[in-house]
């Protein structure tokens, strides 16, 4: 499939701290791509260097095949940006707000009114365009900032924290609508939320130190972690001797404690009777155990270098 953003040996550095190390990877046209990782990564860093907002130190982006630092104009058009905090004006309403971005874009008053009114009830802020941004919540401003984002008609939508300060019947519009466009827009985000990439995606960029250490869906990169599970034992009283001895068993990986719970990962479920054979002395008042997803993918000691 044909390439919507393409990324070679691109690298970003803020007081000579590396926040982007040398990323070369693409995004086919209209797919669903998620970032994740923990903060102070380069996640948003990317976004901006994605969207124009900064420029990279070295390598080259191109969108539509077209260099960004030598296209300009051309390739600005063809992106919307979302940020994760509010950048609206708080003197203007959220409709002088979305107005304003459509004339920097020159978009036309028929295009214009069709897709304000469009976008704005999809997204129900209809009844707020009146209003001075100021004097509504954070959800509807970020809704309101999705509009602005559509309102020349991008091709790539880039997106941080797309439902950051919405509840949850906002996160659903907003995610609606995402949804419903993505195939004719190549859609790329940065989220928090493990369990709304795990919904929300085609693919997942797992970030770490301004590289990209996993790439897949989440089905792909589950596979090295497929016969796998996730432990927690409560135990009466965990001593420090019995959380030593527990740690030493070879079958188990990644053993943590808070408290009297015993927490692990294992190849196979009877790993649990190597903990009873260590810990028979010990009683255990509850256990449980379930599969791995995106959340134990997380967990620093599988991103770094796997279960094995």
């Amino acid at each position: 499939m044909e390439a919507s953003i393409t990324l070679k040996k691109v690298g970003k550095k803020i007081d000579d701290k590396t926040i982007v190390a040398g990323l070369t990877f693409g995004v086919e046209r209209g797919s669903l791509v998620a970032i994740v990782g923990a903060n102070d990564t380069g996640k948003t860093t990317l976004l901006k260097l994605l969207s124009g907002m900064e420029k990279p130190d070295y390598g080259s982006i191109f969108i539509h095949g077209l260099d960004m630092q030598k296209r300009k104009n051309k390739t600005r058009k063809l992106v919307g940006f979302v940020p994760h905090e509010t950048d609206l004006d708080p003197w203007l309403t959220i409709e002088q707000n979305i107005k304003f971005s459509s004339l920097l874009y020159n978009v036309n008053s028929r295009d214009y009114n069709k897709r304000l009114m469009s976008f704005s009830n999809t997204l129900e802020i209809d009844e707020y365009l009146g209003q001075v941004s100021s004097s509504v919540s954070y959800g509807i401003q970020k809704r309101a900032m999705l509009v602005r984002a559509l309102i020349h008609n991008p091709e790539i939508l880039v997106l941080d924290e797309p439902t950051g300060f919405m509840d949850a019947p906002s996160s659903r519009l907003t995610w609606d609508l995402l949804k419903k466009i993505k195939g004719e827009k190549s859609i790329i985000y940065v989220s928090n939320s493990l369990p709304e990439v795990e919904q929300a995606h085609d693919r997942i960029l797992v970030f770490r130190d301004g590289r990209i250490i996993m790439d897949g869906n989440l089905d792909k990169l589950l596979e090295s972690t497929l016969d796998y599970h996730q432990f927690q034992i409560e135990f009466e009283n965990l001593s420090d001797d019995l959380y030593r001895t527990l740690c030493n068993i070879t079958t188990i990986v990644s053993p943590t404690r808070i408290n009297n719970i015993f927490h692990f990962y294992g190849r196979e479920r009877n790993v649990f009777f190597d903990i009873v054979r260590q810990a028979s002395e010990n009683y255990m008042i509850d256990l449980n155990v379930k599969k791995l997803g995106l959340v134990d993918l997380m967990d620093s000691e599988f991103a770094g270098g796997g279960l094995d």
